[in-house]
């Protein structure tokens, strides 16, 4: 695959990129004055289209949906991405097993971009057709399904989809001839790992419960991890402060909020050097994930809004910008 081959696109990314919200934008969306403010200020900048109903919600998915259809207009070959969406697409099997199994009807839980929407998840999982599930969904797709069927142990069944999830990133990590890829896959598993870590001990869950749900990766030792979190929350700063995720301690030391922050700011941090690459897809994935974050940190400022939250508790929730 050739440098050149992502030219036009990096160069279209570009252009693009001077519409991110920085800093100062966002500053401007907290002083608003209440959730209808913010959504007008965001209307003003173009997110949604002239029929998109005027809720958050709908302008936020319109959004989603724009920066994906850039993509598919970009790049021809659309798998580069696949890693992105994987965590939408596990989080359907969950939800398809759980729907199927109790026979009941949620609405709006299903994501529908990535491979395999929430309807066709409900046809394969009623005819018990794992064989169209990717090759890295199948096992745990049935194990999942019948442990659900004879538990009702829905928190089991998400730890045996969420570590899948997990896996099934770092392997197309592993796999990846781009550095962005193998980097994202690397950064996301870690701190997934380090916030089960947090909440494990937190809750006090066994050591079996956590190596049930953690992933293995290169940038940490999560048997270390693991004790670390049954000794107490001391001794999972202490472990981290070892490790290239020492901001992480201090962030846990700090509050809630800013650990939450931390976590989120880590793939912000991974993507950062993208904006000088010239021309591989690394652009083009750092831009899906900056809108992603910038859609998130949107939806944080919106729902604080809407609950009446002080603009300061606010603002302690909001995500690092991409620019």
């Amino acid at each position: 695959m050739a440098d050149k081959k992502y030219t036009y696109a990096v160069a279209r990314i570009r252009s693009l990129e001077v519409s991110l919200f920085n800093q100062a934008v966002i500053e401007q969306l907290l002083a608003c004055r209440d959730e209808n403010q913010c959504l007008q200020f965001l209307a003003e900048r173009g997110w949604g289209d002239a029929d998109t109903p005027m809720n958050a919600d709908a302008i936020l998915t319109r959004e989603r949906e724009k920066t994906w259809a850039l993509m598919e207009s970009l790049v021809d070959d659309m798998s580069v991405f696949d890693v992105l969406t994987y965590a939408n697409l596990f989080h359907n099997l969950k939800a398809a097993i759980k729907e199927t199994a109790t026979e009941e009807k949620n609405p709006n839980i299903f994501f529908n971009d990535c491979a395999i929407d929430g309807k066709t998840m409900l046809e394969i999982l009623a005819n018990k057709d794992y064989g169209r599930l990717p090759e890295n969904m199948r096992q745990v797709a049935q194990e999942a399904y019948e442990t659900f069927l004879h538990t009702r142990d829905g928190q089991l069944c998400d730890i045996m989809i969420d570590r899948a999830t997990l896996e099934a990133i770092y392997e197309a990590g592993k796999k990846a001839k781009d550095d962005i890829i193998r980097q994202y896959a690397e950064s996301t598993v870690a701190v997934a790992d380090i916030k089960i870590a947090v909440r494990s001990q937190k809750t006090a869950k066994s050591m079996e419960f956590m190596r049930k749900a953690m992933a293995e990766c290169d940038t940490l030792n999560i048997e270390l991890l693991i004790h670390a979190a049954l000794s107490g929350m001391d001794a999972v700063m202490d472990y981290l402060a070892g490790t290239k995720y020492a901001a992480g301690a201090e962030a846990l030391a700090e509050s809630p909020s800013a650990f939450e922050r931390w976590c989120d700011n880590q793939i912000i941090e991974t993507i950062r050097p993208q904006l000088t690459n010239p021309f591989t897809i690394g652009p083009l994935v750092a831009y899906v994930l900056a809108r992603e974050n910038e859609i998130k940190t949107v939806r944080i400022i919106l729902t604080g809004k809407r609950s009446n939250l002080p603009e300061e508790a606010i603002r302690e929730r909001v995500r690092e910008m991409y620019v």
